[in-house]
């Protein structure tokens, strides 16, 4: 299976005009952002768990990155409420659930496979700093290959940033607007190698989460 694999193209997905999928576990639904492979692919997807339901206990050998946009997700390290975000790096295993329900983003295999750090960060408990005016974040991850943060955007703020290495933006909250197109509640940007990132927040500001540089790692591999 291929989505939107190819990342030489400017690639945006709107929440609402994406139609949910079912996985082969019960109760777990997809929107499917982009994807090389099938049950075992590189992809980046948006899953909605239904009450009570769970993945059978699996491990992640290329790694799994993931942030909870709604309800609780859970496995046998604890609760991960809304807005925690989460790196279970290569070899790393887990029982993924969620009692109450849960919506998160999830990132498969696209970690270095030498990778062992495990993050777990709480952005609604976490220290935010302002880095510009009109702008606070929340740095996720950091290494050679990428940089992982979240951002909030006051009314109107305009951002520019380097897309050199590859750029994806999630809106988490709020909408933006960018290269024309406005980005609302839960849509997904990828911009290509060698490109430039430059948005305004909406009326209502924006809450964001930005990765930059990845996809450099990645273009003739997927192409």
């Amino acid at each position: 299976m291929r989505v939107n694999a190819d990342f030489s193209e400017r690639t945006l997905v709107r929440f609402d005009e994406n139609d949910w999928v079912p996985s082969p576990m019960a109760g777990v639904e997809r929107k499917m952002l982009d994807r090389i492979g099938d049950e075992v692919a590189r992809a980046t997807t948006i899953v909605r768990f239904a009450p009570g339901s769970a993945f059978s206990a699996h491990t992640h050998d290329g790694g799994e990155e993931y942030l909870v946009l709604d309800g609780t997700f859970q496995d046998e390290d604890g609760d991960f409420p809304i807005g925690s975000y989460v790196r279970n790096p290569p070899t790393s295993s887990h029982t993924p659930a969620a009692q109450d329900g849960a919506t998160i983003l999830v990132k498969l295999h696209q970690f270095d496979l030498r990778d062992r750090k495990q993050v777990q960060i709480d952005s609604g408990k976490a220290d935010w700093t302002e880095t510009a005016e009109g702008v606070v974040a929340l740095p996720l991850h950091e290494d050679d290959r990428e940089t992982v943060v979240m951002e909030r955007w006051e009314p109107g703020v305009t951002r520019a940033l380097d897309a050199s290495g590859g750029l994806e933006v999630f809106v988490i909250e709020g909408a933006i607007t960018e290269g024309g197109d406005s980005l609302n509640r839960w849509d997904w940007l990828r911009l290509p190698v060698g490109t430039r990132f430059e948005a305004a927040a909406g009326p209502e500001g924006a809450r964001v989460w930005i990765k930059t540089g990845h996809l450099r790692h990645v273009t003739e591999r997927a192409a």
